[in-house]
């Protein structure tokens, strides 16, 4: 989140001044004629106007009217290994990126797991792995920080405990049985699959707890772009308006 601060503020004032003046000094001569008065009155005028500016400026810096804060949200992406939580999470992060202009982070499940190795797949290292990745989004919410997950989280036990940790929590869920990730791969909805994440689609494809309630479903038949246009579009109209 960035801020206008006093060295910018007066930067500006004294830019915008510098175009203001010359205008004014070619009013004063064209009427006048007189180069030395022209001088005077653009740099009189120069001088209280920047001041005026700065003043003006520092001033509504302090007025909350008119100003609103957008809540950082937690977009939860999840679903079975190879049902293309991935892809869709990082075209939604470019996307939203580019249209929003707000801080927000992208984070994906192997990159958590390269930095903590030692993680487990069994239930209860799952469920402490991800109660992890909700502390660490509850953090950078605290810098108004929004947040792009994409996540196996096969229990609804660790999903409760993140939709607890952080504000604004928004579950999507694709809908993708286990023995369609080959044709999800062909549309170009998965990446290239490894053995580790094969392994992973055994261990959780028969324990695997469907969601409640999420608040988007993204079905198997839906294309990629249609998928990634309806999550932005709920972002935007119930977010960030």
């Amino acid at each position: 989140m960035y801020i206008e601060t006093s060295r910018r503020s007066l930067v500006k004032g004294v830019t915008w001044r510098f175009i203001a003046t010359t205008t004014t000094i070619l009013i004063v001569y064209l009427f006048f004629g007189r180069l030395d008065l022209a001088l005077a009155a653009g740099l009189l005028e120069t001088t209280a106007k920047i001041l005026l500016y700065y003043l003006h400026e520092r001033g509504w810096q302090k007025i909350k009217f008119g100003k609103k804060r957008i809540e950082p949200f937690n977009l939860w992406i999840i679903g079975l290994p190879l049902s293309g939580k991935k892809v869709i999470a990082d075209r939604v992060f470019e996307k939203l990126e580019q249209q929003l202009h707000i801080p927000i982070e992208r984070i994906e499940n192997r990159e958590v797991r390269q930095i903590l190795p030692e993680i487990g797949y069994e239930r209860n290292d799952r469920i402490m792995h991800i109660k992890r990745v909700g502390y660490l989004i509850k953090k950078l919410q605290r810098h108004s920080v929004s947040t792009i997950s994409s996540f196996v989280s096969p229990y609804q036990e660790s999903r409760d405990a993140v939709n607890s940790m952080t504000e604004n929590y928004v579950e999507v869920y694709i809908n993708t049985p286990a023995d369609h990730y080959n044709q999800r791969q062909t549309e170009g909805c998965v990446e290239e699959t490894d053995k580790e994440q094969l392994q992973d689609l055994e261990r959780v494809r028969h324990e695997y707890d469907k969601p409640i309630n999420p608040h988007i479903i993204i079905e198997e038949d839906e294309s990629l772009d249609d998928a990634v246009n309806r999550i932005v579009s709920y972002v935007k109209k119930n977010l960030v308006q």
